[in-house]
């Protein structure tokens, strides 16, 4: 029961760990960026479709 108590506490500072690496990570924003790149394929409305995922990719990566 310790090591269980130990293991998932090391668990838990590789997950902050690996969160806090990719904090203004261009990694992260990467779904964003893509999603997109590919909303604004869309004729017409594609630029307007993709407003929102430009957002969420500039917040993550500024």
């Amino acid at each position: 029961m310790r090591f269980g108590r130990l293991g998932r506490f090391g668990a838990f500072g590789v997950l902050l760990a690996l969160c806090a690496g990719l904090t203004g990570c261009g990694l992260a924003a990467a779904p964003c960026r893509v999603a997109s790149a590919g909303l604004k394929i869309v004729p017409l409305v594609g630029h307007v479709a993709a407003a929102p995922t430009d957002a969420c990719a500039s917040v993550i990566d500024p």
